[in-house]
C-alpha cells in the first residue's frame, strides 16, 4: 500500500511548465514521506506498540465500547453484504452507470487554471488616448487614485505612468479587518472608475499563479489581413462578447485612432526655387530632430546645442507649415508654399503574434464566472464571426490554462497505470490489481465530480491534484480487502466466501484510514480567509471522494471481486495431489 500511494505521486514530480514548478516539492515531498512513514510502520511502530499496549492486552471501558459498536456494525455489513452478492447484475449494472456519470460531471463542471483568491488588492489597467503627454496621464491619473480610494478598506495605492497607458493597483486593508472581499469590491470599482473623464481604467484582480497576462481573458486573433481590414472583426466580438453577459468588460489593443500628417512636398516648385528635396529635409530636420548640431563650453564643461521649435507648436501639425525655409537666393519661405499637410489616422501599435498580424480581446470576468467559461464564450463566437483564414490563439493566464489546464488529468492516466504495475509486481497477477484499480478508483472519482457539478468548487489545478490523491487513498482500502481475499482462497476457500470474509475482517480497517483521511482533510474544507479557495478545492474533492468512494468500495469491489477475481482454492487444489504423491 505504500508504494501504491508513493507511486501514485511520483509522476507529477516530472510534470514540465508551471504546473511542474508548483507541484514538483509537493509530489517528491509526500512521496518520500510516504516511504519513511512506511519504514516507520515496519519497525518502530511494533516497538512502541509493545510498550505502549495494556499489559496482557486489558482493555479500558471506552475500548470495549468502541469494540461493541464496530462488532455491531459488521455484523450488520455482513448482512448486507450477503444480500447484494446474492444480486450481483444490479451491483454491478449501479456501479458502472455511477462510474459513466464521471464524463457529463466533468464536462459540465467549470474549470478554470486556478480559484480566484483574495489577496488584498485590485489592479487598475489605465489607457489615454493616443496623443496623450506624459503630464496629460498623470493629471488624469489622481481621478483613478481618487475614484479607487471611494472603496471601503482602501489604503495604499501604487502605480506606473507612461505616456498613454499605465498601471497600478490598490492594496485594502487585511482580510479580517474589512467586511467585503475583493471579488465583491470588483464591480464597485469598475463602476467608480467608468466615471473617470480622460482615461480608460479598468479593475483586475491579480491572477492567482504566476502568469505573464494581466487580464482574465486574452484571446489572440490571427490572420494575414491588415489592420484596417481586421477591425471590423475585433468591433464586432467585443460587442457579442459584451451581449453574453458574462464580461465585466472587454477590451482589444487594436486601436486605429493614432492621429499621423504626412506632408507632400510640390516638387515643382521646390525646382522654380533652386532648390532640392534633401535640402529641404535638412533644413526641416535641424528644427524637428532634436539632434545636436554643435558644442559650447560654458565654465569648462560642453553643452550640446540642439535647435528646436517651441514646444508650444509642436503638437499642432499645422503650425509646422509656417516654419521658414532658406532658398539659394537667401530669401525665407514658409512650409506651406512648398507642401501640404495630409492628416491620417494609423493603428496605435501594429501587433503581431507568431509571426502573423493579430489583434487582442482582453476581457474581466463578473465575479462568479470562470475564466473557462469566458475562453469558451470567445471560442464559440470567433468560430461564428471570424472568415475560415482567421486563426486564434492565447496570451497570458488563457495561453496556461489552454496548454496546461488539463496536464494533471493526463498525470491521473500515468499514475492509474504506474499503479496497476506496481500492484501486478507485488500481486504476482493482473487480474487482482485490476480488481483494486475498477472496485475503488472510478467511483470514488466519479464521486468527488458530483461535487464540482455541484459548483462547490471547480475543477483546477488543485482538484485534479485531490483527484490524484484520491486515487491513492482509496486504492491502499481496496488493497486491504483483495489482498486478505487472497490469502483466504489460500487457505482453501471458495471465491466467494473469502471476499466475504476479507471485506468484514477488514472493515474495521478501512473505516478506521477512510475516517483518519476525512477528520484530517475536514479543516481544509470550511477554511475561510486569504487562500481559502485553493484549500476548499482539494478539501472538498478528498472529503467528498473519501466518503463516497470508501462505501463504494465496501459494497461494489467484493462483486466486482466475484467477476474478476481467479479461483485460487481450486489451483491449490489441483497442486495438492501431486505434492502429496511426491511426498
Amino acid at each position: 500500500m505504500t508504494l501504491t500511494l508513493a507511486t501514485v505521486y511520483a509522476p507529477i514530480g516530472f510534470l514540465s511548465g508551471l504546473t511542474g514548478v508548483l507541484f514538483k516539492e509537493f509530489a517528491f515531498t509526500l512521496a518520500v514521506a510516504v516511504l519513511i512513514s512506511g519504514m516507520v510502520a515496519l519497525t518502530l511502530s511494533p516497538v512502541m506498540s509493545a510498550w505502549m499496549a495494556p499489559e496482557k492486552g486489558r482493555e479500558s471501558a471506552m475500548t470495549r465500547r468502541v469494540n461493541h459498536l464496530f462488532d455491531a456494525t459488521r455484523r450488520r455489513y455482513r448482512r448486507l453484504l450477503d444480500g447484494l452478492l446474492a444480486n450481483n447484475g444490479p451491483v454491478l449494472f449501479t456501479a458502472v452507470f455511477f462510474a459513466l456519470l464521471a464524463a457529463p460531471f466533468f464536462l459540465l463542471s467549470q474549470k478554470e487554471l486556478a480559484p480566484t483568491e483574495d489577496q488584498g488588492e485590485i489592479n487598475v489597467a489605465i489607457t489615454a488616448p493616443p496623443e496623450a503627454s506624459l503630464a496629460y496621464t498623470e493629471r488624469y491619473m489622481t481621478d483613478v487614485v481618487d475614484a479607487m480610494e471611494s472603496l471601503p478598506g482602501s489604503g495604499l495605492m501604487w502605480q506606473m505612468v507612461m505616456a498613454n497607458f499605465g498601471f497600478g493597483g490598490m492594496k485594502f486593508d487585511d482580510f479580517d479587518e474589512r467586511e467585503l472581499s475583493t471579488q465583491e469590491m470588483l464591480p464597485m470599482a469598475f463602476g467608480a472608475l467608468s466615471e473617470v473623464t480622460g482615461l480608460t481604467a479598468f479593475p483586475v484582480l491579480p491572477s492567482p499563479l504566476p502568469s505573464a497576462g494581466r487580464f482574465d481573458m486574452e484571446f489572440v486573433v490571427l490572420s494575414s489581413d491588415s489592420a484596417a481590414q481586421m477591425l471590423p472583426y475585433a468591433d464586432r466580438l467585443m460587442d457579442r462578447a459584451r451581449e453574453t453577459g458574462i464580461f465585466l468588460f472587454v477590451d482589444t489593443d487594436l486601436r486605429i485612432d493614432l492621429p499621423q500628417g504626412r506632408f507632400l512636398v510640390d516638387r515643382e516648385r521646390v525646382a522654380d526655387l533652386d532648390m532640392d528635396l534633401a535640402e529641404v529635409s535638412r533644413q526641416l530636420g535641424a528644427f524637428l530632430s532634436a539632434n545636436y548640431v554643435n558644442r559650447f563650453d560654458l565654465d569648462g564643461t560642453a553643452y550640446r546645442v540642439i535647435p528646436m521649435i517651441e514646444r508650444s507648436g509642436r503638437p499642432d501639425p499645422d503650425a509646422l507649415l509656417d516654419i521658414k525655409l532658406r532658398t539659394p537666393g537667401g530669401d525665407m519661405v514658409p512650409l506651406s508654399a512648398l507642401a501640404r499637410l495630409d492628416e491620417t489616422v494609423a493603428p496605435r501599435v501594429l501587433a503581431k503574434f507568431q509571426q502573423k498580424n493579430a489583434f487582442r480581446i482582453r476581457g474581466g470576468l463578473i465575479p462568479g464566472r470562470t475564466k473557462e467559461e469566458g475562453l469558451q464564450a470567445m471560442e464559440s463566437l470567433a468560430a461564428e464571426l471570424l472568415p475560415p483564414h482567421y486563426a486564434i490563439d492565447y496570451a497570458g493566464e488563457s495561453r496556461q490554462l489552454r496548454q496546461e489546464g488539463s496536464t494533471l488529468l493526463g498525470v491521473l492516466g500515468i499514475s492509474l497505470a504506474f499503479v496497476f504495475m506496481a500492484l501486478a509486481v507485488q500481486f504476482n497477477s493482473f487480474r487482482d490489481p485490476l480488481v483494486v484499480l475498477l472496485g475503488s478508483a472510478p467511483l470514488a472519482l466519479s464521486s468527488a465530480l458530483l461535487f464540482t457539478y455541484l459548483d462547490l468548487t471547480t475543477i483546477n489545478t488543485y482538484t485534479q491534484i485531490g483527484f490524484i490523491t484520491l486515487v491513492g487513498l482509496i486504492s491502499k482500502n481496496a488493497i486491504l480487502i483483495v489482498e486478505f481475499a487472497r490469502q483466504l482462497q489460500a487457505e482453501g476457500l471458495a471465491k466467494l466466501e473469502a471476499i466475504k470474509g476479507a471485506a468484514e475482517t477488514r472493515l474495521r480497517p478501512v473505516l478506521m484510514t477512510a475516517g483518519a483521511t476525512v477528520m484530517g482533510h475536514m479543516p481544509l474544507v470550511f477554511v475561510t480567509g486569504p487562500g481559502a479557495e485553493a484549500r476548499n478545492s482539494i478539501g472538498i474533492v478528498l472529503v467528498a471522494g473519501m466518503l463516497l468512494g470508501t462505501l463504494f468500495t465496501l459494497f461494489v469491489l467484493p462483486s466486482i471481486y466475484c467477476l474478476l477475481a481467479a479461483e485460487r482454492h481450486k489451483e491449490s487444489e489441483a497442486v495438492d495431489p501431486a505434492v502429496a504423491a511426491a511426498t
